[in-house]
This record gives C-alpha cells, sequence and structure tokens, in this order.
C-alpha cells in the first residue's frame, strides 16, 4: 500500500524524514494515530493535516517512533510544530558548528539556547536524542515553561534540559544569561505576525489550504478551527517577525564573547536584507543565510557570530571551556 506524498525532497542528508511517513510502524508505535489514518482515492495512506488533533496524534508517534520521545503531549491550543522542518533547523546548525569543530559535535559540552522554547519543547528534546546537547530554553510564558519542564523530565532528560521564565517581555537573552555563561548556538523560530488579526488570517488561509489539498473525493468535513495551535508569544509580536529579529540583533551584540553562533529561522525572505544591515551596525564577523526546504516549502536560517574563523575554532580548545 501507498503511503503519504512523495519523497520530501529538500531536507537535510541526515533527517530521518526523508522518506514517506510509514503509517503502519507509526500506528503499531503510537496506536492512538491509527483513528486518523485513511486511504484516500489514490490508494495512498494519510491523514487529514487540517485536523489539529491528527496532526498531534502523528507529531506524538514520529517522536516515539524516531527520537525514543515516549511522553509528549500539549496544553490545549499551544503551538505543534513540523517535526521534519524542525529537525532540519538542528542538522543545518549542526553543519555550521562542524566547520569550527573540525565534524559535528555532540554530547553534554555543547550547551544549546533555545530562545522561545515554547510548550512543546521540541528543540531541545530533539536536540538532545539527535546530537547529546545539553539546552538551555528560555520563554516568557509560565505555562509554556512548565510544560516544557515536565516534557523534559518525562522523558529522561530533565538533567539535560532546564528551562528559564523570562521575566520581561522586551529582553531575549538578558534575565536569561548568566554571566558566565558560554553557549555554541542560539535557536529561536521567532513569531511570525506583527498582529492577532494577521495571526488568524493566517490561520485560516492555511487550513484553506490544507483542505483544497487533501483529497478525500468528498466536501471537506473538517470543523473550521480559527486557531491551529499557538498563542500570543508563538504567533504574533508587535512588528512581526522583522522587528523581533532586529531587536535580537540589536541585544545579540551585549553577549557576543559568551556565544559562538547566534541563529534564528526567517519564514519571509523580505526580513533578511533588513537583518543583514543590523548585523553589519552590530560588528557581526561572520554571518550566514542556510536555506532549508521541504517539497515546495523554502525557509532559511541566519546565523550569525561576532567571532573570526580563528576565534571560532579556538572556541572548542578545552582550556577556552569551564561550565562544559
Amino acid at each position: 500500500m501507498k503511503t503519504h506524498s512523495d519523497r520530501k525532497s529538500g531536507l537535510h542528508p541526515r533527517n530521518r524524514h526523508q522518506a514517506p511517513y510509514d503509517f503502519d510502524a507509526l500506528c503499531q508505535r503510537t496506536p492512538e494515530l491509527q483513528p486518523f489514518v485513511f486511504v484516500n482515492e489514490h490508494g495512498t495512506q494519510t491523514l487529514d493535516f487540517a485536523d489539529p488533533a491528527a496532526v498531534k496524534a502523528l507529531n506524538k508517534a514520529l517522536l516515539a517512533l524516531h527520537y525514543g520521545i515516549a511522553h509528549w503531549d500539549l496544553p490545549a491550543g499551544y503551538l505543534c510544530p513540523p517535526i521534519p522542518g524542525r529537525v532540519d533547523y538542528l542538522h543545518r546548525v549542526a553543519d555550521l558548528l562542524a566547520e569550527s569543530a573540525g565534524k559535528v559535535p555532540t554530547g553534554k559540552g555543547v550547551r544549546v539556547l533555545d530562545i522561545g522554547v515554547g510548550a512543546n519543547c521540541i528543540y531541545p528534546l530533539l536536540g538532545a536524542r539527535e546530537y547529546g546537547w545539553r539546552f538551555v530554553g528560555s520563554d516568557i510564558d509560565p505555562v509554556s515553561v512548565k510544560a516544557a519542564t515536565l516534557l523534559a523530565k518525562s522523558n529522561g532528560l530533565g538533567g539535560q534540559i532546564e528551562c528559564r521564565l523570562q521575566g520581561r517581555a522586551g529582553d531575549i537573552f538578558q534575565g536569561i544569561v548568566a554571566p558566565r555563561e558560554r553557549f555554541a548556538l542560539t535557536l529561536c523560530n521567532p513569531p511570525f505576525h506583527a498582529s492577532l488579526a494577521e495571526a488568524s488570517k493566517g490561520t485560516e488561509r492555511k487550513l484553506r489550504n490544507l483542505r483544497n489539498l487533501r483529497n478525500l473525493g468528498k466536501e471537506a468535513t473538517a470543523k473550521p478551527v480559527l486557531n491551529f495551535g499557538g498563542q500570543k508569544a508563538e504567533l504574533w509580536c508587535e512588528g512581526g517577525e522583522a522587528a523581533f529579529l532586529a531587536n535580537m540583533i540589536t541585544q545579540s551584540k551585549v553577549f557576543a564573547s559568551q556565544c559562538l553562533w547566534f541563529s534564528s529561522l526567517v519564514s519571509k525572505k523580505e526580513s533578511l536584507p533588513a537583518a543583514k544591515q543590523g548585523l553589519s551596525r552590530v560588528g557581526a564577523r561572520q554571518v550566514r543565510v542556510l536555506e532549508m526546504a521541504q517539497g515546495n516549502k523554502i525557509s532559511r536560517v541566519l546565523a550569525w557570530s561576532f567571532l573570526d574563523e580563528a576565534a571560532s575554532r579556538q572556541w572548542w580548545s578545552p582550556m577556552a571551556h569551564d561550565n562544559a
């Protein structure tokens, strides 16, 4: 029997999700996914990707089958992330670290800061399983911090993933990064939209497109969902993605010596020119744009460092670390 979709072109070579989803194996590992799987008119196993409950069940199954994350859940209404795209970000930045480390660095000596960890805790969970990295996750939402902490502990990663509450909404690094802390990398999936109205329109458009794409051979019956998942801080901020990036770039300068590479997902290519100008103003020594593709969807990671290449290589010297 055929399974959902063709090979996912554009994913990183180490991405476990190159091939179509094996729904039989996924359902065997996570039986609660089974009710959402059906065979469409083309004889292909699939599920309704416009149904939040189906997508959540798929995520649980993917995490359990491929990453040994047996316990994963979300508070109602919180963002449910696409696993293949999230892990692709990690693989891309792992290669970036490898340029100065000599190989992809693994283990708890690699400390990573996830800005906006969210209730899903997805980057720390995946990064801990794929590379053994140690994470600090920050968020301004107490519910997200509590949920992410519980996920880490439930999967035996409480000693590897620490979640911290950001008490000031305008601060990104201040109040989270201690004076002597050092991080090889920071990650961020910034708020995409500039307002609640824009976020709602984006959600409605996403659902409409998903319903048009699904080949059920019948009228769409999914109940309308205004919020496909995501709280205010996860979906929008004043000024949207471009403003958030500008703020992050400005604030990163203060912590220039404490982090090897800063990075952020950039969904809108229109956000890049202003971000690059901002990086020039703050004196970034290295700037990279790492493209990611999944099918027809293109996104990118913007990464920057205040260290030159020689200093980047020195970062990995055992003498340069005293808190790894």
